[in-house]
């Protein structure tokens, strides 16, 4: 066909075969370059597959972009939380690069954030760093409880409260091993720190 219409059309397979159909679809397309559809909630589904990803919210397109450019550097916090489970932080700006959250500053990248307004910023779970003792550099740490710790096998995942009652996911590798009730200094890159426009 000219146009393939898909809806969803691995969601009752099983997860190692929908692993695989994912990249026979892409090839597929590749070798007989057909204009394809695809609607889907898997959000991997979606970076195997397009070359144009739609995220769409309410009924309405909230980002259109390549798959690098919805998960690098999402928009809303809507975009941020769907494509890539991202953490989304909230203060009030500084300046167009910097927002106050948890007692500290952080700097950020991104939209230019509109001094003293509210502002949300957005870091992908895996982009946070953990460490028990005081890191080398400060800018951009917060202190932090583990509160929940999970092994996953390839890594492990954890929740973390930071001083002002925000939850933070964070994902480690597997020895990185902190158990729960300690305290830790947690590191958000600023160049991972997206401020969100909306």
């Amino acid at each position: 066909p000219e146009t393939l219409l898909l809806d969803e059309p691995l969601s009752n397979l099983d997860a190692n075969l929908r692993e695989e159909m994912r990249f026979e679809i892409r090839r597929l397309h590749d070798q007989y370059r057909y204009t394809t559809v695809y609607v889907t909630h898997d959000q991997s589904e979606a970076m195997t597959t397009a070359d144009l990803i739609a995220v769409m919210n309410g009924g309405k397109i909230d980002q259109l972009g390549t798959p690098e450019d919805i998960y690098d550097r999402p928009q809303s916090e809507f975009v941020a939380r769907f494509i890539g489970a991202s953490n989304v932080l909230k203060g009030v700006a500084r300046d167009e690069s910097h927002i106050a959250f948890s007692g500290v500053t952080l700097r950020v990248v991104g939209a230019k954030l509109a001094a003293n307004q509210d502002a949300a910023v957005a870091i992908r779970q895996h982009d946070i760093q953990l460490s028990t003792g005081v890191p080398q550099g400060t800018e951009n740490t917060v202190k932090a409880t583990v509160t929940r710790q999970v092994f996953l096998g390839a890594n492990r995942d954890y929740v973390l409260e930071t001083a002002d009652g925000t939850n933070l996911r964070a994902v480690t590798s597997p020895e990185i091993a902190i158990p729960a009730g300690t305290e830790v200094w947690v590191t958000l890159p600023p160049e991972r720190c997206r401020a969100l426009s909306r």
